[in-house]
C-alpha cells in the first residue's frame, strides 16, 4: 500500500512534530508500506521520508520543477517525479496513493486536506484519510468542522469521511482497517 503524507515543509517548527513525523515514517516502513509525499527534505515531509528511508521502505517524491533550490528535496527518494504545476503534483500524489495521512502543517497542508476531503465527498475517490493530531495541533480544525456542522453548512455524516488520530500507530491502523463498503460515497455526495 502507498500512503500519501501531507505536512509542513518548515524546519523551524517544534521538535515534537519532527519526531512524530519520523515515527510515522518508521511505522509506514515497518508495516511494509510505501510513502508518497511532496518530495521536501524539511519539516514533516522530510521527517516522514527519513523515517521510511531508515526502515528501508519505498519513497516516491512528487515536486514541481520550480522547486529547484539546493537541499529543498529529499535526496533518497526511490522515485522523484517532477511536475509542471502544484495542481499536477497533487493529482499525481492522489493517483499514486491508497490512503492519506495529514500531519501538522500550514496553509498548503490545510489546502491538501480539504481538497482530498472534498474529492472524497464528491465521490472521486473512496480512500481513507487520517488526520494525525500531534500535540493537539488540529483541535481547532476539529472544532471548526464541528461548528460548520452545527451551523448546518456540513452534514454530520461528513465526519465519516476522515478520522482524527493522535498517533502514527492509530493512523496506520485506521488506514489498514478502512472498509470502503461501510462508506456509501454516493449517498454522501449531497453533504
Amino acid at each position: 500500500m502507498n500512503i500519501c503524507v501531507y505536512g509542513a515543509a518548515s524546519n523551524i517548527i517544534d521538535d515534537i512534530y519532527i519526531k512524530d513525523g519520523e515515527k510515522l515514517g518508521a511505522e509506514i516502513a515497518k508495516r511494509g508500506h510505501g510513502l508518497v509525499f511532496g518530495g521536501g527534505a524539511g519539516g514533516l515531509m522530510g521527517a516522514a521520508a527519513r523515517g521510511v528511508y531508515g526502515g528501508g521502505g519505498n519513497i516516491v517524491g512528487v515536486a514541481p520543477k520550480f522547486f529547484n533550490v539546493d537541499g529543498a528535496l529529499f535526496e533518497n527518494c526511490n522515485e522523484l517525479i517532477r511536475t509542471e504545476t502544484m495542481r499536477e503534483r497533487k493529482q499525481t500524489m492522489e493517483d499514486r496513493a491508497d490512503g492519506f495521512i495529514v500531519t501538522p502543517g500550514g496553509i498548503g497542508t490545510f489546502e491538501e486536506f480539504f481538497e482530498i476531503l472534498t474529492l472524497k465527498q464528491l465521490g472521486r475517490h473512496n480512500k481513507p484519510i487520517a488526520v494525525l493530531n500531534t500535540n493537539g495541533y488540529y483541535d481547532d480544525m476539529a472544532a471548526f468542522i464541528e461548528n460548520a456542522i452545527n451551523q448546518r453548512f456540513l452534514n454530520k455524516e461528513c465526519k465519516l469521511l476522515y478520522e482524527f488520530v493522535d498517533s502514527a500507530k492509530k493512523a496506520l491502523d485506521y488506514i489498514e482497517g478502512y472498509d470502503m463498503e461501510k462508506i456509501n460515497i454516493t449517498k454522501l455526495k449531497s453533504i
